[in-house]
């Protein structure tokens, strides 16, 4: 195993809040940090730009002033997620600010993040990068991040089709450093499940759309409640790259889940691929198949709390 030094003695359970577009911002972010495990969002949620500054300060102090007036409890660092790729034009900028607030964990996404390591690293930050193949997973380890995501099967949004039993036991031949699982985690025995199987951390989204601090709309927490894994749909039709959607948001935007085209990676752009007006994410609601456990809307505190009693009953369990 592998956990990073700058985690070590800071979380409550070995778990990362996964960064969720729209979905994500410092309340989710500071809440799930103060309640011991890492929470993450991606820049392009702060709009404008200039918003993101802000909001990194905001998350530093108030996990600062937490951590000051709560000595005895773990306070996780937070991170933030870069989309590297052609089509993010603000990611120089995000970067440099992301660089001047040092921020401790960057979270890269797509293209192998070469300069985004070199950067992170030259302030003693480290960087993890989401895979969904061992391909993957070779381009960013000669990179030099510190971590490796493995998106798996059933994972929310962007996805990959392998499974988790496959694909973490391939990366470990080949790295020795942290290996992140993410695919349908949703309570405490899938985080230990996680850990038996190889991987250092957790990875975990979907669940926390339905916490009260999430900026989901009320429709979509309360879809989220009442979906099970069969209302997942994989599709590439959003963005080019096949994820995880909820089967109801296809309905309430007009358009039929049993009859979508595949999307062009070439454009990225949902509008270019139906006539429908609804947009991914923001219409097109992103949710990985462990929705089926997920039965109540709570603040993402009392989750993470619930999470920890899970993992510890758990473990408990099986030594017995």
């Amino acid at each position: 195993m592998a956990l990073p030094e700058s985690l070590k003695g800071k979380l409550r359970v070995p778990l990362i809040g996964a960064p969720m577009f729209i979905v994500s911002g410092p309340e989710l972010v500071i809440a799930q940090c103060q309640a011991g495990i890492v929470g993450s969002f991606p820049a392009l949620n702060a709009r404008p730009q200039s918003l993101l500054g802000e909001w990194l300060k905001r998350i530093k102090n108030e996990l600062s002033e937490y951590a000051d007036a709560n000595p005895d409890q773990p306070v996780a660092p937070y991170a933030v997620n870069q989309i590297v790729h052609a089509s993010n034009p603000r990611l120089m900028q995000d970067m440099e600010t992301c660089v001047e607030h040092e921020v401790p964990i960057i979270i890269t996404s797509l293209r192998p993040p070469e300069d985004v390591v070199k950067a992170v690293h030259g302030y003693g930050g480290i960087v993890f990068h989401d895979v969904i193949s061992l391909r993957h997973a070779r381009k960013a380890i000669g990179q030099g991040v510190d971590g490796i995501i493995a998106v798996c099967t059933g994972a929310g949004g962007h996805a990959g089709p392998m499974s988790p039993f496959a694909l973490v036991k391939e990366i470990r031949k080949e790295f020795d450093g942290a290996i992140i699982l993410s695919g349908s985690i949703t309570n405490g025995g899938d985080v230990l499940a996680a850990r038996a199987m190889g991987a250092d951390l957790a990875y975990s989204g979907t669940r926390f759309i339905a916490s009260t601090e999430a900026n989901a709309t009320p429709d979509y927490k309360a879809m989220i409640v009442d979906s099970v894994a069969e209302d997942i749909i994989y599709s590439s039709l959003f963005t080019g790259v096949r994820g995880n959607y909820l089967k109801g948001s296809f309905v309430n935007a007009g358009l039929d889940p049993d009859n979508l085209p595949d999307g062009s990676k070439q454009d990225m752009d949902f509008a270019k691929a139906t006539k429908s007006d609804a947009k991914a994410w923001k219409d097109i609601w992103g949710a990985g198949q462990g929705v089926g456990s997920i039965d109540s809307i709570e603040p993402a505190r009392d989750i993470i709390l619930s999470i920890e009693r899970e993992y510890q009953a758990t473990l408990t369990a099986l030594s017995a």
